[in-house]
């Protein structure tokens, strides 16, 4: 436009300066945000207007991050049609180069290291340019002006295939040719992505995907799947529109796709799973793996079960030694670690499952402004966890860390709550953490607090009063709503198991107005892995000792003894509100699952064998203290015959009573805005029921959609919470 001046990122974000007429910079400012580049995001404009200077040049200045930076953490973004295009073309410079990118694709927050995003602050900085990359860069003309991971053949990263000892087997196109060889013949290879491993092999041969559950110590929860493009994708599974734009948007997530009728994918990639968690390409090394085999492959986190995901060359040749038989690594460090998101058509809208590569850590803005200007850490849950920092009005979550049951967990729950302190310069004044005394969360904080920052508050904060609050985050609500908040555990304030939960949302606190009536679960813990275990306690709070008769079929006569003991006795039998806890119980007295081998397998096979049809409903009674009394629901459930058509209805009455019971105490509220949040929403079922129940009644739904629903949206309401006490 012929304007001069100059443009430099700052700590606050990107400054302009601009001199010319006032129609032409009015004509800039309104095409800046209609013009912006494909992945960026303008969260507000702020302008003051300045005396002329008389220049006639348009330069970009040196990056000036002088305090504490307010602007945005970029993810990473999936490869470009045109690097794609390049990528594919003999005559290209970079023609199957894995490490092809430009100013619109390719990693950015797994190499950083700092911000201001530019290439001296990140791990490309090891990587000088060649005098024709360098060109590029530093042409304003040029498609790869100032991308900062830009490199080729002769300047930038490359491929070695490494056997299971670390001896380099080939480098480069040899060592891709040879890899692709390994995975037609059924090895199991560790492929170093954008955000850390995958364990990938070839999703159709049912004896390699047995070898890698029992090698990786994973009976039964799915892998995903990559396909090669969108086409193919269809072949094995039903793809909607918003599917399709999800699949091949910038972020490029794993989305949970119908299977098929006739889907030629091996039984073990997701047994007794009616969905399959697919994705395609979103680096060239993965398009030029896809491009070469005539089948999907399997695309898991390379992991040893229960801890990170892997991103050292070296730690993933230790960790996954005997779970791989070939390694192909590049010597680009990964900076932070990324795994791959995940997300679901519900209600006709996107839902975020996990929040990890693409959309984290993009920064959620919210109404609840930090209005101390001092920031906030919270450290999360136990499960699915991750962290937050808010900094004024926006809360930065790190991506997807995991279950924090192992040593390696921890080390990735510190060390994401340093990246977010190191790259926002910040030094947090208040450190939120649930409840729960024994979380390892919880622990962190304390010990953050007593090492690190000695004037850091402290501020313990209910589970599920968290998971309310970042539903009203996602959902950009303020003010008061009435919460269903169903999951499978979260630390009362009455020192139990909360889980089937009514809250009253004010402006500054919270009030639990009702839950389910409480019942023991034998073995405490073990209860969440043992569906059976759920579904005695539930049977004892109902009929007392003529329980264990009717579950005799589930337990040895010595475990019948013991459990029978310690429920008599009240030794580790915890009670619990937990709507988790039912589902599982409920699965397994339909013989349907007697045991998770991982979160959420029982709830899960009940949800998928319910009958669509079925509209029928079981008994239920509402006390007036808010005790939703589920006794008359198991009754009922326990007159049916348990035959496998039988089942299919008991399965969707279940559902349909639990829809009436949210309708039912929603209505009582006298609260316009419905909350439904936690885990048990991760069930299409449930959520759909009870989003067209809602409705009908005149009252309006919210639920996650850019925030998960599970434990991994925990941090972004341990933020708001702390935000509503200051």
């Amino acid at each position: 436009m012929n304007l001069s001046g100059w443009v430099k990122n700052t700590s606050k974000g990107v400054t302009i300066e601009i001199e010319g007429s006032n129609e032409t910079i009015n004509i800039f400012i309104k095409r800046l945000q209609i013009e912006n580049p494909p992945n960026s995001t303008i969260y507000n404009i702020h302008k003051i207007y300045i005396s002329p200077k008389g220049k006639n040049n348009f330069k970009i200045l040196q990056s000036n991050i002088t305090q504490s930076p307010n602007t945005t953490i970029l993810g990473d973004i999936a490869l470009c049609a045109d690097c794609l295009h390049e990528m594919n073309d003999p005559s290209n410079r970079r023609y199957n180069y894995p490490f092809i990118t430009c100013t619109n694709c390719g990693p950015r927050y797994t190499i950083m290291t700092g911000l201001p995003y530019d290439r001296p602050k990140t791990t490309m900085q090891d990587f000088p340019l060649c005098a024709q990359c360098k060109a590029e860069y530093e042409n304003p003309t040029d498609r790869r002006f100032h991308a900062q991971p830009l490199a080729c053949p002769d300047c930038g990263p490359h491929i070695e295939l490494w056997d299971n000892n670390g001896v380099i087997l080939a480098e480069k196109e040899i060592a891709m040719q040879k890899t692709i060889a390994a995975i037609k013949d059924g090895k199991i290879l560790a492929i170093k992505s954008l955000g850390g491993f995958h364990l990938i092999c070839n999703a159709q041969n049912e004896k390699t995907v047995q070898l890698l559950r029992t090698r990786k110590n994973r009976p039964k929860k799915p892998f995903a799947v990559m396909f090669s493009n969108i086409n193919d994708t269809k072949k094995y599974c039903r793809v909607c529109e918003q599917e399709k734009k999800l699949l091949i948007s910038s972020q490029a997530p794993i989305v949970l796709l119908q299977k098929k009728k006739r889907c030629n994918i091996a039984y073990s990639v997701s047994p007794d799973n009616p969905y399959i968690g697919s994705i395609l390409p979103y680096t060239p090394l993965h398009y030029l793996l896809l491009q070469e085999l005539s089948f999907p492959i399997i695309a898991t986190s390379g992991n040893q079960t229960g801890e990170p995901i892997c991103i050292d060359n070296k730690e993933a040749l230790l960790q996954l030694k005997e779970i791989a038989d070939l390694f192909l690594v590049h010597n680009r460090p990964i900076a932070h670690r990324a795994d791959d998101s995940i997300v679901r058509i519900i209600a006709k809208e996107p839902m975020i499952l996990r929040r990890a590569r693409g959309y984290a850590p993009l920064p959620i803005i919210t109404q609840h402004n930090n209005n101390n200007k001092e920031s906030i850490l919270a450290v999360g849950g136990h499960l699915k966890n991750t962290v937050a920092l808010a900094i004024e009005n926006k809360i930065i979550s790190s991506p997807h860390i995991g279950d924090l049951n192992t040593p390696k967990a921890f080390e990735g729950h510190e060390d994401a709550i340093n990246t977010l302190c190191k790259i926002y310069k910040t030094k947090p004044a208040y450190i939120a953490h649930d409840l729960h005394p024994d979380y390892q969360s919880t622990k962190n904080a304390q010990q953050i607090t007593q090492q690190k920052y000695n004037n850091t508050t402290l501020y313990p904060i209910q589970h599920h009063y968290a998971h309310a609050l970042s539903c009203m985050a996602d959902n950009n609500l303020t003010g008061t709503a009435f919460a269903v908040v169903w999951d499978g555990a979260g630390y009362g304030t009455d020192g139990n198991i909360w889980g089937g939960e009514f809250l009253h949302i004010t402006k500054d606190a919270y009030k639990r107005t009702g839950h389910f009536l409480q019942f023991p679960l034998p073995g405490g813990d073990l209860a969440a892995k043992e569906p059976r275990r759920a579904a005695l306690g539930l049977l004892y709070k109902y009929e007392k000792n003529k329980a264990f008769e009717r579950l005799k079929h589930l337990f040895s006569e010595n475990e019948i003894e013991l459990i029978k003991t310690a429920l008599q006795n009240k030794i580790n039998c915890p009670t619990t509100s937990s709507a988790g806890r039912m589902f599982d119980a409920v699965s397994s007295l339909l013989d349907l699952c007697k045991y998770n081998s991982f979160e959420g397998e029982a709830a899960m096979k009940l949800e998928f064998i319910a009958d669509a049809k079925e509209t029928g409903t079981y008994g239920f009674k509402i006390r007036k203290n808010g005790v939703v009394d589920w006794r008359p629901t198991i009754a009922n459930i326990l007159e049916e015959k348990h035959t496998e058509e039988k089942n299919a209805i008991i399965s969707a009455r279940w559902h349909n009573t639990l829809t009436t019971i949210i309708v039912k105490m929603a209505k009582n509220s006298k609260e316009q805005n419905i909350l439904l949040t936690g885990g048990c929403f991760q069930n299409t079922l449930l959520l759909e029921n009870a989003i067209k129940a809602i409705t009908k009644e005149g009252l309006k739904p919210y639920w996650h959609k850019k925030i998960p629903t599970n434990d991994g949206g925990i941090s972004i309401g341990q933020c708001i919470a702390v935000n509503k006490k200051l």
